[in-house]
């Protein structure tokens, strides 16, 4: 019977020192997920979309006129947000403040407007920035010995005017049979139609009173003479 019993104790020792002989599982799991978590994008800390405007920029004082687009930005007033063009009578409608007129303003000059009118009686130190994001659209008209001639919109860089041989290579250069020292030019003035004339051949070459940089204003019209055989 002591045998036995001492058959069994001897049997519980061994499995004893077997369970104590394994080896430990090695903790893998864990240093993986720090390694992926390591790895892995942090959240992104945006709390709400990035919008953007495309502005254009805008000669040094330009002035805002009908149909100009414009963005107006009220920093940390997203619901103030706008992008409108200016109406035919050139006022724009912003929140709260309905219609603003801003026709005849620089954008400097529109922001000190837009600011004043919401420190008036909305915002406490507004942040307001009005930005030009297309002009309206400026054209003007090539007529007689060129070879396409029509109307044409001023390029987007030169809203306020080009050169007058730049307004001539739109429309297609001189005909054969062309008089470039011919050119008359009509233009509306505060007082009315005047016609202005000018020499196309000096105005190449550099030479001449007046005509070394000649502009071509939006609503021009352009006329080159035939030449007198």
């Amino acid at each position: 019977m002591l045998s036995l019993w001492a058959a069994g104790c001897a049997l519980l020792l061994a499995f004893v020192l077997a369970a104590d002989a394994l080896p430990a599982q090695s903790p893998t799991a864990a240093p993986e997920t720090a390694a992926r978590n390591l790895l892995a994008p942090s959240p992104s800390t945006t709390t709400g979309p990035i919008v953007t405007t495309n502005a254009v920029t805008a000669p040094l004082g330009y002035v805002l006129s009908a149909n100009d687009q414009v963005a107006v930005e009220v920093f940390g007033e997203d619901d103030l947000r706008t992008n409108g063009r200016l109406n035919g009578e050139g006022n724009l409608s912003l929140p709260l403040l309905g219609s603003v007129h801003l026709s005849g303003l620089t954008l400097t000059q529109a922001t000190a407007r837009v600011t004043e009118l919401y420190a008036r009686d909305y915002l406490v130190n507004p942040k307001v920035n009005v930005m030009l994001v297309s002009y309206a659209k400026r054209r003007f008209t090539v007529l007689g010995q060129v070879n396409r001639p029509g109307s044409f919109e001023m390029p987007d860089g030169s809203p306020e005017g080009i050169d007058l041989l730049e307004a001539v290579a739109m429309a297609g250069g001189y005909t054969r049979i062309a008089a470039p020292e011919r050119i008359t030019v009509r233009r509306h003035g505060a007082k009315g139609d005047e016609m202005l004339k000018v020499d196309g051949k000096k105005l190449a070459r550099g030479t001449g009173s007046g005509n070394t940089n000649f502009k071509v204003l939006p609503g021009d019209t352009i006329t080159v003479g035939e030449s007198i055989f």
